[in-house]
């Protein structure tokens, strides 16, 4: 029997237990990322708390080693999966709390195309940094974009596109934002593995991300910005 399997989760001390679901997070440790939630929950701590300091900061560190070459996508699927069993304990007891978001984002595949892995790992990424996400799914046409827009009002939409016939959707979409005067409320986020930084600029996006953990950094650059301008506005 390994030193892992005799970890008692309820055992260990706040500090212990918070830095223990860091690592079960980097492992993609669904059940004990669950029960260290309740543990910490039951002790007293406020979701928010257990959110920032548990979850968000464990998947900051697997982002960080995911950019770096380190982790890959299954693994980090695995952990945002784990992530997402911790955030379904969490996600009531913040919407009663009215606890603080980064902010919210507006996420989908084009029209045309039918994949999906890279959009959920962004969507994931951004939910366990702390962004409310409304994930649209595969294969959106243009007013499906548009009705989530005006009916989410989101500080940020995504669009993602694996294939190279449907990159050039995504400039349909901005394009119709633009006629109805409503681009410049939003930051445009895209993505997929066809695309490129010019690409990203040629359409009107606000930016090109790379993979998820890229797309987390871009989005919380924005949203700091935009609140530095609200604030001194």
């Amino acid at each position: 029997m390994s030193d892992a399997d005799e970890i008692i989760l309820a055992e260990l001390s706040d500090d212990d237990l918070v830095q223990q679901m860091h690592d079960d997070l980097y492992d993609g440790l669904r059940e004990e990322i669950v029960e260290g939630t309740q543990i910490l929950l039951d002790r007293g701590w406020a979701p928010y708390d257990v959110l920032t300091r548990a979850l968000v900061e464990g998947m900051r560190i697997v982002g960080e080693d995911f950019r770096d070459g380190i982790l890959f996508v299954p693994e980090v699927l695995l952990s945002a999966n784990a992530m997402k069993a911790g955030m379904n304990i969490l996600r009531p007891l913040l919407a009663e709390t009215g606890a603080p978001k980064l902010g919210k984002m507006v996420i989908g595949t084009v029209k045309g195309d039918i994949h999906d892995i890279g959009k959920n790992l962004v969507g994931m990424m951004m939910e366990g940094a702390g962004f409310e996400v409304v994930d649209l799914g595969i294969n959106n046409p243009v007013e499906t974009y548009l009705e989530a827009l005006e009916r989410e009002r989101p500080d940020i939409l995504g669009m993602s596109a694996l294939l190279t016939t449907t990159m050039p959707y995504m400039k349909v979409v901005i394009d119709a934002m633009v006629e109805k005067g409503i681009r410049d409320d939003y930051v445009v986020l895209v993505g997929g593995a066809p695309l490129n930084e010019e690409f990203g600029r040629a359409i009107g996006a606000d930016a090109y991300c790379r993979d998820a953990a890229v797309a987390v950094e871009t989005a919380s650059a924005f949203m700091k910005r935009r609140h530095n301008q609200i604030e001194h506005a």
